[in-house]
């Protein structure tokens, strides 16, 4: 299992810090206001002038001609696969990869596809890793289609792809005639923890999304960027899958206010977790990897304790820990501050001296 699943609710005290993830944000009261005065009409029609405002805005900021608003990451994943590919034909991907690892096996069940696993540290991996994995044409082997990446690495441990290696690997794609697609869960947070632009992410690829529920803190949402005909066909699917969502723009306002505030912000997240890291890094035992953006990944079996048992102790304590690749990952986010942070590793340290 990826991800290991929310401590039940019944005799847990309330959670004090939540380090569960970022997809656990609240919005802001100011984002509340925003969204509760937003202007809305049928999104199935193109009326909905929120809606309209939050893809014209983010097809600018990715580059791209166009775009769709959808409910979730996932649902973009799903949708580009579904575009890009037809039955019987292969996606070229990390082995960590979330369309892969965290997303109910949509892909063979819906796209019919094959996903071929690659190797590499931090869920990356170079050009010889992918010349390998590139199939001699045949009758007898699957059709490759699609080169999907994921910026940042969720399970890699919120790496960045380095631009070097993100333009190489895309560049080899494009001489086998490969679509590409980027999962763009923590896009910003690449953006901003590599100086490098939206827009350079989305002109090297034919897709490209946004999850707007995760640092940048909206209750719902995400928008997938790409040619107009690109989008035109992934809103027929988007139809099949369920249809429009009608007055939407109440959750769009939340998504454009989050581009406008919450950008700039995930710096701030990014130096909690490295203060994070470091705190747990001092403990005994406990293993840490220096984090890139906002995910911290440690392993305190050395401690004592394995993964599960720590994150169920810590839970008794009011704070909120994930297990993902058996590993704990602990992620720092705009309703986390430095001072709760210096309170999970004090409780931290207490289960685990508590299990010496």
């Amino acid at each position: 299992m990826a991800y290991a699943p929310l401590p039940p609710a019944a005799n847990q005290p309330p959670v004090r810090i939540n380090l569960y993830s970022d997809t656990q944000t609240k919005p802001t009261a100011a984002m509340k206001e925003v969204m509760m005065a937003a202007e809305v009409g049928d999104e199935q029609h193109g009326s909905d002038p929120s809606v309209r405002a939050l893809c014209e805005k983010s097809a600018a900021l990715l580059g791209k001609e166009a775009a769709v608003f959808l409910p979730s990451g996932t649902m973009c994943n799903v949708i580009a696969i579904l575009v890009h590919c037809q039955k019987g034909q292969e996606v070229i991907a990390h082995e960590t990869s979330h369309i892969l690892t965290s997303e109910g096996g949509t892909h063979a069940a819906l796209a019919g596809v094959q996903i071929n696993t690659l190797h590499g540290p931090g869920g990356t991996f170079d050009g010889d890793t992918l010349r390998d994995a590139i199939r001699l044409k045949s009758r007898h082997a699957p059709e490759q289609s699609l080169l999907s990446l994921e910026q940042t690495a969720n399970i890699g441990g919120g790496t960045v792809w380095p631009m070097s290696q993100l333009s190489e690997v895309i560049a080899i794609a494009r001489e086998q005639n490969l679509a590409v697609h980027v999962d763009g869960a923590r896009l910003m947070n690449a953006v901003v923890a590599s100086n490098n632009s939206a827009r350079a992410y989305g002109d090297l690829v034919d897709s490209i999304w946004i999850d707007f529920t995760k640092g940048l803190g909206a209750p719902l949402g995400a928008v997938l960027a790409g040619d107009a005909d690109f989008i035109d066909q992934a809103w027929r699917w988007k139809q099949r899958l369920g249809g429009a969502m009608r007055q939407a723009g109440l959750c769009a306002a939340g998504c454009i206010y989050s581009l406008d505030h919450h950008v700039k912000r995930l710096a701030d997240d990014h130096a909690n977790a490295r203060h994070l890291a470091e705190q747990i890094g001092k403990l005994d035992g406990v293993v840490v990897d220096q984090p890139q953006t906002n995910l911290v990944y440690f392993d305190p079996s050395n401690a004592g304790l394995s993964a599960v048992e720590l994150v169920q102790r810590v839970r008794g304590e009011g704070l909120l820990l994930s297990v993902l690749g058996g590993r704990i990952r602990a992620c720092t986010h705009l309703d986390v501050n430095k001072a709760m942070i210096d309170d999970a590793v004090a409780v931290i340290s207490d289960a685990l001296a508590k299990a010496s």
